[in-house]
């Protein structure tokens, strides 16, 4: 089954846990599941994601950054979901177009118009077929990161918790506003709780539209 879905939200929502606790539960019933994420999920990607998400690059200016999320994601889309897609996979991809839009449209203030056409440019027609979007309070998402963080044994990828609790509210907003726009693909889930509660409310929302994409 070919089947292209997107998690999206502030720092410190829950997106990785989730996404990996669907694709167990996806595989218990029989779907060929591939996780994945922006920016990253390659390693040409991955060496941009270093140089966005690492916080001695705090001097790296709005295009600069808006520009490296979509030369990443040109090359995510190209090596990785497009192909995962033509083998009837279901995609689960951490973060994709709207985390554009969001986090330097809505909250750095680069033109929505321009940003959505280096979407375009770096996805060509490669849409998610749903977004699930994890929402919470960004106080309590900023919590969760950096304390997450704190005791990460990986990279330094903590750029975007150096952000001011505004900027966050910026982005919660922007997100917000675009599921307002797009209800049909982007489902709002309420990301507090635990991870088992937040994990039933996504479930429930997949199965759903599972139904739906077998009964058409």
């Amino acid at each position: 089954m070919s089947l292209f879905i997107s998690f999206e939200g502030i720092e410190g929502s829950g997106k990785t846990t989730q996404i990996k606790l669907l694709a167990t539960r996806l595989e218990n019933q029989g779907y060929e599941v591939l996780i994945t994420r922006e920016p990253g999920g390659c390693p040409i990607a991955d060496q941009i994601r270093h140089i966005l998400l690492h916080p001695d690059n705090d001097r790296l200016v709005p295009g600069a950054e808006l520009l490296l999320y979509a030369a990443a994601r040109a090359q995510h889309v190209a090596e990785v979901i497009i192909p995962a897609l033509q083998q009837d996979k279901i995609v689960l991809c951490d973060r994709y177009c709207d985390a554009t839009l969001a986090y330097q449209g809505y909250a750095r203030g680069l033109d929505l118009q321009l940003v959505q056409q280096l979407n375009e440019l770096a996805a060509g027609t490669c849409r998610p077929h749903l977004t699930l979007l994890l929402d919470m309070h960004p106080d309590q998402g900023l919590n969760r990161a950096q304390n997450r963080n704190a005791v990460a044994a990986g990279p330094d990828e903590g750029r975007f918790e150096q952000e001011s609790l505004v900027f966050h509210n910026k982005v919660r907003q922007g997100y917000l506003d675009l599921a307002r726009l797009e209800p049909h693909r982007i489902k709002v889930i309420d990301a507090t709780g635990t991870h088992e509660q937040v994990a039933m409310r996504i479930w429930n929302t997949i199965s759903g539209f599972l139904g739906l994409a077998r009964r058409a």
